[in-house]
């Protein structure tokens, strides 16, 4: 289709004419944004809205539509799209088989960029109608040491907002303002909702928010850890980074320009405490697992999936290959994925109810093998630095503690020693996109010297380096890495050389 209209509000019923795609049916006038979500990514975009929007489309929550804040200076390419959308967007659904699902989302009814008003950010948290303030601003952005998981006090961004809080640049210092505003004003405040990527992400966002507060007011700091609500969630879905050929597509097949459309597969979960301090959107008629206890569930995503996805990544990309099926389907990654998932994972896990851990994994290696996802190799190995420590290596201390073997572990962690080194085995470069991607780059250079170089970060390895038990393994893999290539180490994994 070469016509395709241009997404807006006004346009929906031309859209919803042609009979390509869903779209709302219910009135987006008069709802009111109940929630105010930081970090409006491809993520949030498609689990936390779409959820909204099918509570919406069932007559439910309109008290609790979404109003988006961009937090970075990043964010504004996102800001103008979805500013001259209506809020409106595209989520398109790809099966393994070549099946499309797209319906246009319409729970995101406003967009603060904070950049330019901080002002008018923290205005909107403070709002009475506001309940809930959601999250997803990625693993690094917590400010949580990796090894004594104490709070990053001495960060840039942490200290500008301690100098300047009515102008923060950190969400923990948007957070504290608003917070601080209405209790001035005599609102109650706003549940804090975190859906990244961090094992216990509700429990982590409160000590690590209150230790912030903590460091300019401690009577503050008191109020909030006493009067606001933290709950854990997991989320899973895999939603690549958008490409110009999903937009094409979503022109051309399904008659929409779509600015920022969102690419998902068709699995989703989502697991939620269900610990809320004032209202809360009836989450449960739209798929959500509300429970007590969340733990189990996260364990499960973070150290199958998310440590799956690692364990492909940088192996993958040293053999040549550039998207996570092409990595999934060679034979050789996929059964160093499948073995490290069931003999050094798997024993780390506790029983999950209602979940059938052996059909969990066999369905993860399907969704990673989805050729129409697309999903990059890059994007799984992007900010390394802060998600092995989060996925991989709790499993390794857990089965060292117990006295079990960590050999995959440990070349999955040489893997991306090799991988920070900045060329692959067929000498093409590899962009290294990591907060620290100059200090990685830089000891994973120095292996002809020091072959342990890389393993004696402390704030990413903690003491790992000093247990032979890790460090053996680890220096075999990275050496068959050198002289041998990614593929050929797998092999020799597999047959246990």
């Amino acid at each position: 289709m070469t016509n395709a209209v241009p997404l807006t509000e006004t346009t929906l019923p031309a859209i919803a004419a042609a009979g390509l795609v869903d779209v709302p049916e219910y009135d987006r006038r008069g709802l009111t944004a109940g929630i105010v979500h930081l970090g409006v990514g491809a993520f949030h975009r498609a689990h936390q809205a779409m959820v909204v929007d099918r509570l919406l489309a069932a007559g439910l929550g309109r008290e609790f539509a979404i109003c988006g804040i961009g937090v970075l200076p990043s964010d504004r390419r996102m800001a103008d799209v979805l500013t001259s959308q209506d809020g409106l967007y595209t989520l398109l659904l790809k099966h393994a088989d070549g099946r499309r699902e797209a319906r246009v989302i319409g729970s995101i009814v406003d967009y603060v960029f904070a950049p330019d008003d901080p002002a008018a950010a923290i205005e909107r948290m403070a709002r009475p109608e506001v309940t809930i303030v959601s999250l997803t601003v990625t693993e690094g952005g917590y400010f949580v040491d990796q090894v004594t998981g104490e709070f990053l006090a001495d960060d840039p961004g942490i200290r500008h907002d301690l100098a300047h809080p009515r102008t923060p640049v950190t969400i923990f210092g948007y957070l504290v303002a608003a917070l601080k505003l209405r209790r001035e004003r005599g609102i109650p405040a706003f549940t804090v909702m975190s859906c990244d990527n961090v094992q216990g992400n509700g429990h982590l966002t409160g000590r690590m928010l209150t230790a912030y507060a903590r460091l300019a007011d401690d009577e503050f700091a008191d109020w909030l850890q006493s009067s606001v609500r933290f709950p854990n969630s997991m989320v899973d879905r895999i939603a690549p980074v958008i490409s110009d050929a999903d937009r094409a597509e979503t022109a051309t097949r399904f008659g929409v320009r779509d600015g920022w459309p969102v690419v998902a597969e068709p699995f989703f979960q989502w697991v939620l405490e269900d610990d809320f301090g004032a209202a809360r959107p009836p989450w449960e008629h739209a798929g959500v697992q509300l429970v007590s206890d969340v733990e189990p569930y996260e364990l499960m995503k973070l150290r199958l999936l998310n440590a799956g996805h690692q364990a492909i990544a940088y192996v993958g990309r040293l053999a040549g290959h550039r998207y996570a099926h092409e990595a999934a389907r060679d034979p050789a990654i996929a059964a160093f994925l499948t073995r490290y998932l069931n003999e050094e994972a798997t024993p780390t896990l506790r029983p999950v109810a209602g979940i059938d851990l052996a059909e969990y994994k066999h369905t993860l290696v399907e969704r990673f093998s989805n050729p129409e996802v697309r999903d990059t190799l890059a994007r799984l190995g992007a900010d390394a630095s802060d998600r092995i420590p989060k996925f991989v290596l709790p499993a390794v201390r857990a089965n060292l503690a117990a006295g079990r073997p960590v050999t995959l572990a440990a070349a999955l962690c040489a893997s991306w020693a090799r991988y920070a080194e900045g060329v692959d085995d067929q000498g093409a470069p590899i962009d290294v996109v990591d907060r620290l991607s100059e200090r990685l780059t830089a000891a994973a250079g120095r292996y002809d010297d020091d072959p342990a170089a890389f393993l004696r970060d402390p704030q990413l390895f903690g003491d790992l380096v000093d247990e032979p038990a890790f460090r053996t393994p680890y220096l075999a893999a990275l050496d068959s890495l050198h002289r041998n290539g990614a593929a050929a180490t797998l092999r020799a994994l597999e047959r246990g050389d």
